[in-house]
């Protein structure tokens, strides 16, 4: 039994270390495919928030910046913006949860390579707007897009029967044009939609609206050009974004700044690299998205 002994406490430690394997493998798991992480930082801070790709949902950053806000070592945000926008509700909750966060604490809006449309929304909630004086921004508007492929269907042969409970039931269907009733009904829906952003970018900016709308034909402005216009306050990258929102927490010394970014999956990355910055469809559905070419150097 004695010699037995020696083989059982070698068993046992293989087995805890591949259970402690598995754990670990399990958590980093976890770890890598949900939520907004942000590194530990001992003292005072500036929580540098990203807000990337495009705005599909805000629960996991609304949530972030709500802790954020509460938080006591962090004594200003910045919102580094790289997006081109994205579905109109997730949006306005963003600029909503950026409003309250900016009752409590300076926040500044760092824009990147491109800030536009629901980006720039969402930028318009902070109490300073940096860009680059290469930065796309801009593109204040809203955009709805249907297919049609009533033609193609015909060609093919094939046909659908539809029972609605009202004459708009169905409105944009795919195999029929719209009427001019219909288009009527959505570019109302699209003006009152639009009036929400120029009066969300309005309050944020300090902005007379009129001012705004003249702005809103949905254009892009480079940064410097949205210097220019009013809609950007300083011309500067994410190290000046970070020393100003140091600076208005009342800080003195060289700023500390801690980032919080939304953890994604490899194979996320690699498949937004592979098939591009803009997904058209979004699943359908009212956006504020810039959906055009974003120029290189």
């Amino acid at each position: 039994m004695e010699r037995r002994h020696p083989i059982l406490r070698r068993l046992a430690i293989i087995a805890g270390v591949m259970l402690g394997m598995l754990v670990l493998v399990v958590g980093l798991a976890v770890l890598a495919t949900g939520g907004i992480g942000q590194r530990l930082s001992l003292g005072k801070s500036v929580a540098v928030v990203e807000v990337r790709g495009v705005i599909s949902d805000a629960a996991d950053m609304i949530e972030a910046l709500e802790g954020l806000r509460k938080g006591a070592n962090t004594v200003a945000v910045v919102l580094r913006i790289d997006s081109p926008g994205g579905a109109v509700a997730p949006a306005q909750e963003l600029y909503e949860e950026v409003q309250r966060v900016r009752e409590a604490k300076p926040v500044v809006a760092s824009l990147g390579n491109v800030a536009a449309s629901g980006g720039y929304y969402v930028a318009a909630a902070a109490d300073v707007i940096l860009a680059d004086p290469g930065t796309l921004t801009g593109s204040i508007g809203a955009i709805m897009t249907l297919q049609n492929y009533g033609e193609l269907a015909q060609k093919v042969g094939v046909a659908e029967a539809v029972v609605k409970s009202g004459r708009y039931k169905d409105i944009g269907h795919p195999l029929r044009p719209l009427t001019d009733d219909e288009r009527k009904l959505l570019q109302s829906m699209i003006d009152d939609v639009l009036g929400q952003f120029v009066d969300a970018v309005a309050r944020g900016r300090a902005m007379e609206p009129e001012r705004v709308r003249a702005l809103a034909d949905g254009r892009l402005y480079s940064g410097a050009q949205a210097k220019a216009a009013g809609l950007v306050d300083q011309l500067g990258g994410l190290e000046a974004a970070v020393r100003l929102a140091w600076e208005r927490a009342g800080q003195t010394g060289e700023p500390r700044a801690m980032r919080v970014r939304e953890r994604r999956p490899w194979w996320h990355a690699l498949l937004s690299e592979a098939l591009g910055p803009v997904p058209q469809g979004l699943g359908g559905g009212l956006l504020f998205l810039y959906g055009g070419a974003l120029p290189t150097t």
